[in-house]
């Protein structure tokens, strides 16, 4: 076990700190400890690995990335923040409302972060800057929302977790939709509060339509609302599985794009090009991964920590708080997706066996590293709005606003903790 220990630590400071990439860094150090603690079995790292890239439910991973790539870059972001702009526009705190709502929209299809960050960002900063709006709070509603985009389905998380772990993505698709909404929420009502007490954060405009208009504007959203529910009915009553429904939801986000958005065939080739970029790099952090959980599975890790725990008396609900407080820890170095392909070899076997359910901690994993993404350093939600801005707003500034969004998604993992079935109402329902 220590040696184990040993190996691990001092492979992963070497070969990372040499500046090989995770993917490779991890994948050596399997490999070591596949050729000097399990007696030269690195052949079955091949066997692992072959596995991986066969697996059926992975193929689905490209196919959400292209679709959230075409989101992006075909203009309905803007579509989806003028129709929900007036509704929001006389409650405190206007337009950031909108900021939250238009994540919480675009997260239901991009399933990634960043994405989500990037294209409410480049709309809504120009705009709401232009009104006088408090440029901290701007990026922080922004960093904020964006991380909803890692836990409303189609999440890309989710969908690495399901796939790596075995588990239902239909299910976990499922388990992030309260959880996603209610956090949405969560954003809103401190947004509300703030604002409240200090409203020179958020000038109040003129309604520029009437109630009525606000609402009807809502309804010109249809083809969006149509896509989702496309996607999202087609896993949830089992029409198809998540990869059938990716591959449909790509034809009809190409359709939205060009009928609805601003979609090109030369912006459309480069959607397929970025796209196959980005699911290179997730491809390569999954083999070395995939290589080192071989080891540790070979050597019985999982089921050692477990028995450890065990003769320690220590709770699951102890264990629970430590597994948190690594997370936190590892996700000021770390980014999200890195970090969950990295640990889930360990952490996944060790919480099951301590009782916990493989839904409910997929969701919880989730939270965990969308609070890696507005942790600093690494935080990418905060670089990324850094650079929207053109830098006008620091990195330790975007880090100190988003703060309150922090510690409103730890609460949210004490809140599903004391009550899980918040994550586990509607798979138990649908599925």
């Amino acid at each position: 076990m220590l040696s184990f220990w040993g190996v691990l630590i001092s492979g992963l400071v070497v070969f990372a700190g040499s500046g090989l990439a995770l993917g490779a860094a991890l994948g050596l150090t399997g490999l070591v400890i596949l050729q000097f603690l399990v007696h030269g079995s690195t052949y079955v790292a091949l066997d692992a690995v072959w596995n991986v890239l066969n697996s059926f439910t992975l193929s689905a991973i490209p196919l959400f990335i292209i679709l959230g790539e075409i989101m992006l870059r075909s203009g309905v972001s803007q579509k989806i923040y003028a129709a929900l702009m007036p509704l929001f526009q006389m409650i405190p705190g206007g337009l950031l409302h909108t900021n939250i709502a238009v994540c919480t929209l675009f997260g239901a299809v991009s399933g990634s972060s960043l994405s989500t960050a990037a294209a409410v960002g480049s709309v809504a900063y120009p705009e709401m800057t232009a009104r006088g709006y408090d440029r901290r709070m701007v990026v922080a509603s922004l960093a904020g929302g964006g991380t909803l985009g890692l836990l409303i389905p189609p999440s890309l998380s989710l969908l690495i977790y399901g796939a790596l772990t075995e588990t239902s993505i239909g299910k976990l698709f499922l388990a992030g939709v309260i959880p996603g909404l209610l956090f949405a929420a969560a954003f809103m009502i401190y947004v509300f509060v703030r604002c409240v007490f200090h409203p020179e954060l958020a000038p109040r405009d003129a309604p520029t339509l009437s109630k009525k208009m606000a609402v009807l504007k809502i309804f010109s959203l249809w083809p969006f609302i149509l896509l989702i529910a496309t996607i999202m009915g087609s896993i949830a009553f089992g029409f198809a599985t998540p990869t059938e429904a990716a591959g449909i939801g790509v034809i009809a986000t190409i359709l939205v794009g060009y009928f609805w958005g601003t979609l090109t065939p030369k912006t459309l080739a480069f959607c397929f090009y970025s796209a196959t970029l980005l699911f290179a790099s997730i491809l390569f952090v999954v083999v070395g991964a995939t290589i080192l959980a071989q080891a540790v599975s070979l050597l019985g890790i999982p089921q050692s920590i477990l028995e450890a725990v065990r003769a320690a008396n220590f709770g699951p609900v102890f264990v629970l708080m430590l597994v948190v407080l690594i997370y936190l820890v590892l996700g000021c170095f770390f980014d999200g997706l890195s970090l969950m392909i990295m640990t889930l070899p360990i952490v996944v076997p060790l919480m099951v066996g301590l009782g916990y359910d493989p839904i409910w901690l997929g969701v919880v994993i989730t939270i965990l590293i969308e609070i890696g993404q507005v942790t600093p350093p690494v935080g990418l939600n905060l670089s990324v709005l850094v650079s929207v801005t053109k830098e006008k707003v620091s990195l330790g500034e975007v880090a100190s606003a988003t703060i309150p969004y922090w510690l409103i998604l730890l609460t949210g993992i004490l809140i599903l903790t004391i009550l899980p079935q918040i994550a586990l109402f509607l798979p138990s329902a649908l599925m």
